[in-house]
């Protein structure tokens, strides 16, 4: 499977090759600050895997060993590696990918750190667009 995704204003772009470690939806509050999102959904791919095709992404150490790859025009934030976690891995932000429909979540993790609302949300009303 060969996927492509890239920033909002399309100046970074990138593609992963062959099928993901892991797909999960995060709950850490790194990840909640990074994005200004409850959760990020994140695919991890063997490092060979991932390549850069346009651009070049800005780089922020959020932690530790936490390097966040970002578009340094537009701000989209991108790809995530932790060499003492996650070694020889690169997490893309699922949401970034031109079809992020190919990479459905199959857990949530760090939920310790999940905002208590998040827990029961499926049961909010939904609507198409904004609400009449």
């Amino acid at each position: 499977m060969t996927l492509e995704g890239g920033c909002q204003c399309g100046e970074v772009r990138y593609t992963v090759e062959g099928a993901p470690e892991h797909v999960a939806l995060c709950h850490c509050a790194d990840c909640r600050k990074s994005s200004g999102a409850p959760t990020v959904a994140w695919a991890a791919f063997k490092t060979p895997e991932f390549r850069l095709t346009a651009g070049e992404a800005s780089v922020y150490n959020s932690s530790g060993s936490a390097m966040r790859h970002f578009c340094p025009r537009c701000g989209t934030g991108l790809w995530y590696a932790n060499e003492e976690y996650l070694p020889g891995l690169i997490d893309i932000q699922v949401a970034t990918l031109d079809d992020p429909d190919a990479l459905p979540p199959q857990a949530h993790i760090q939920v310790a750190e999940r905002i208590g609302w998040m827990k029961d949300i499926a049961g909010l009303p939904e609507f198409e667009r904004y609400p009449g």
